[in-house]
This record gives structure tokens, C-alpha cells and sequence, in this order.
């Protein structure tokens, strides 16, 4: 068996896909997200540190922002800003804008949610967060910096209430419909959104898959990063699962997976992971790399 790959991916076809690192973090390091501008910058969390990491095209690091709590998930703006899901020092979810320059502003504190994670543009200046220990997706406005809940179900939650692992986790978009993978429950959803930006009932798309976040090409293909499976799987339209990277590419602890925005790397996918913190490989917890897989499809745009 390919290091890395456990029961659930044994019988699942494997393509690899060409692999190269662009840089990489010291071991025990969390890296949890990833979101790219439209100059190739990437942007990545360090969850625990609470750093907002600026990596460029040719792997050179720089603290971009610091926050007085751990940060998870990123998305872009449409001013060329960052929004981002975090904690403040009392443990309470909220939600921040970090500027182009570094700035960060508290925009909401959201006292009922339990877990914000994965977070995705809905519609204009609304947003949609993963609630992952809730079983709930909620709205934030940037606008007005309201929130409330968009949707809550049995889907998006945990099986056992008690399980560590996260449920509802990674949100994006393809062809209007809204795709929620649901890591607790090997879950990746799909909800119908109507004109107005309101949900539909959740319905499921492909089971027995451990997806973190997720990426779509112009095909419609999703990339999913497995975390403590170790590896990177793509799914076709028809719910096929291929994996196309495993340790050995350098995807330990996968986490996020977001595609490259300018044309030298439009068809390569960026992963980032924490070199295997919470299940260890065989040859135990490895520095966290940010790798780029060559996919040969353009990703679709954000």
C-alpha cells in the first residue's frame, strides 16, 4: 500500500499528479488555509501561531499579520482584502478583515457559534462560514457586519456530538450550487441556492471520502485534501475518486487546497497541511510544506 493511504482510499485508482515544493514550515507547525490573489500572492493561515503568512511565487515567506488568537479559514475579497475565521482571547468565534497591508479589523463576534472553519463568497459583499462543531453554515454580511444562521442540518453535523472531528468543513461553489464537505461523517454535500441566496435541502453528492477543503476546476473536478489520510483526491462530476497525491508528494496532513490565479500557475493546485500533527505517518510528524500539483486544468474562477 502506498505510504500514507489507509483503508477507506485501498481500492481507489491512483494517477499521480507531477509535484513540487514551493516552500515549507517547521515541523509542528498547524497551516490551515489558503487563499491566492489575483497577483499569485498566497495567503495562508497559521492556525495556532494566529499569522497570516504571505508566500510568493518563489516560496519566499513573510509574516503578513498577526492575531491575538488562532485564525482557520481564508477568502479574498473583492477589494483585494482577506476575510478570515478565528477566535478571540476568550475563545469566541469571530470574524476578521486583514488589509492589504497587514491591518487587521474585528468586523463580527458571533457568541453561538462553536467552530468557524471553511468560508466561501455567497453573493456580492455575503459570505457563507462553516460551523463545524454546530453542524450549521451562517452568513456574513460585509456590508453591515451582520451574521445569522443560513443553514443548519443533520448533514452538516457530527454524528457523535462528542467526536473531535470537524463536520461541516470546506464550502465552494460550481454551477450555482453550493458544495459542503462534511469530514466527520465522510460526507461532501450539495445544496441547490436560488436566485435570492437562500439554501435548498442538503442533498449527498459522494460518500466515504475524508475531505478537509476542496478546489474546483472549469470542469467541474473537485480536489480534496484528505488531512490525516495524507493525501490529495480528485473527484469527477460523476463522483469518481482518484488519488492523485500521497505522502510522498509531500501533501502530509493536507488541509486546504486552493489554485494558482496568474498564467504561469493557473493549472496547478497549491496544498498546504501540518506535516501530519494529529495522525502521524510512519516516519512521524514532518515540517508542513505547501506543494503545487500540476493538474493540466485551469481552476475555475473565484
Amino acid at each position: 500500500m502506498t505510504q500514507g493511504l489507509p483503508p477507506l482510499y485501498q481500492n481507489v485508482p491512483i494517477e499521480l499528479a507531477p509535484a513540487r515544493q514551493l516552500t515549507s514550515f517547521p515541523v509542528n507547525t498547524f497551516i490551515e488555509s489558503i487563499a491566492i490573489t489575483t497577483d499569485g500572492t498566497l495567503f495562508i493561515s497559521n492556525h495556532e501561531a494566529g499569522q497570516v503568512v504571505r508566500v510568493s511565487l518563489n516560496g519566499t515567506q513573510t509574516i503578513h499579520a498577526t492575531w491575538e488568537s488562532k485564525i482557520a479559514g481564508l477568502a479574498t475579497t473583492n477589494d483585494g482584502n482577506l476575510i478570515a475565521t478565528a477566535w478571540n482571547a476568550s475563545g469566541t468565534p469571530v470574524v476578521l478583515q486583514v488589509s492589504a497591508e497587514g491591518n487587521i479589523e474585528l468586523l463580527a463576534t458571533l457568541p453561538d457559534a462553536i467552530f468557524l472553519n471553511g468560508l466561501t463568497r455567497l453573493q456580492g459583499e455575503r459570505y457563507l462560514l462553516a460551523d463545524s462543531f454546530r453542524g450549521a453554515i451562517w452568513e456574513f454580511n460585509l456590508e453591515n457586519h451582520s451574521t445569522k444562521i443560513w443553514l443548519e442540518h443533520p448533514l452538516l453535523g457530527r454524528s457523535n456530538p462528542e467526536s473531535q472531528i470537524p463536520a461541516v468543513n470546506g464550502l465552494k461553489f460550481f454551477d450555482g450550487d453550493l458544495y459542503a464537505s462534511n469530514t466527520e461523517q465522510q460526507l461532501i454535500l450539495k445544496i441547490a441556492v436560488n436566485a435570492s441566496g437562500n439554501p435548498g435541502e442538503p442533498e449527498v453528492w459522494v460518500t466515504n471520502n475524508n475531505i478537509d477543503d476542496f478546489a474546483f476546476d472549469v470542469d467541474g473536478n473537485l480536489y480534496g485534501a484528505t488531512h490525516v489520510f495524507n493525501s490529495v483526491v480528485k473527484i469527477s462530476p460523476e463522483g469518481k475518486t482518484t488519488t492523485i497525491a500521497t505522502a510522498e508528494q509531500g501533501v502530509v496532513g493536507s488541509t486546504a487546497i486552493a489554485f494558482g490565479r496568474t498564467d504561469k500557475d493557473n493549472t496547478c493546485i497549491y496544498i498546504v497541511g501540518n506535516g501530519g500533527m494529529f495522525l502521524p505517518p510512519p516516519t512521524g510528524i514532518v515540517p508542513a510544506e505547501v506543494v503545487c500539483l500540476e493538474v493540466s486544468k485551469k481552476g475555475l474562477p473565484l
